[in-house]
């Protein structure tokens, strides 16, 4: 993903969305509450939209740090001696 700047939008209708904020590309990311989640939330759908999508980056964040991690590891892990079947 490019180095832009990313911008959360509530878009009124329950649905929010992470865009980018220089361009009018489809939207990265969309989070639609139902109206029975809207009405549990109150005025609070924004919030927890932020969070859903700050947990979902750290998530990403961490994935791409394990696999990372696995491939250092394997690039230097000694190699399996030959097995030999008699």
């Amino acid at each position: 993903m490019s180095a832009s700047l990313l911008e959360i939008v509530d878009l009124g209708d329950g649905e929010i969305v992470l865009q980018r904020a220089d361009d009018d590309s489809a939207p990265l990311v969309t989070i639609q509450f139902s109206d029975e989640s809207r009405m549990y939330l109150m005025e609070n759908g924004l919030e927890v939209a932020k969070a859903m999508i700050q947990a979902g980056i750290q998530a990403a964040a961490n994935i791409m740090e394990q696999n990372e991690a696995e491939a250092d590891a394997e690039a230097y892990a000694e190699p399996e001696a030959p097995r030999v079947l008699h």
